[in-house]
């Protein structure tokens, strides 16, 4: 390493839309984004039970109930339901890490082929 060698910190990438952050938040907190609040419509339409595990919940503890989108795109929101399934944190997490264990198992991924 040459100690002339000068380095810079990477540019922050811009953002997608031309919204300042408070327009952002402000929209969010409005349930104006594209995404709306999915998570209360999810959550009465299919109630307040994990669809992996069973587990069942209520008000005290339904922060533990998470929102998975079937299709992996938090946008697709229909206004059936059908793109989604009310999970728990830990089925959450499980259903996330699936494709990178096997990944792992199988040698995909990071410069194999």
């Amino acid at each position: 390493m040459n100690r002339g060698t000068k380095f810079r910190k990477p540019r922050p990438k811009k953002p997608a839309t031309d919204k300042t952050a408070s327009e952002i938040v402000r929209e969010l907190k409005e349930g104006n984004s594209p995404t709306g609040d999915y998570r209360e419509r999810s959550l009465k339409i299919h109630g307040l039970i994990c669809a992996k595990c069973g587990r069942e919940f209520d008000f005290k503890n339904r922060h533990l109930l998470t929102v998975h989108h079937k299709d992996s795109n938090y946008r697709n929101n229909p206004a059936d339901g059908s793109n989604w399934e009310n999970l728990c944190i830990y089925c959450h997490d499980d259903e996330h890490s699936r494709g990178l264990l096997g990944d792992c198992l199988f040698g995909k991924g990071r410069g194999k082929s």
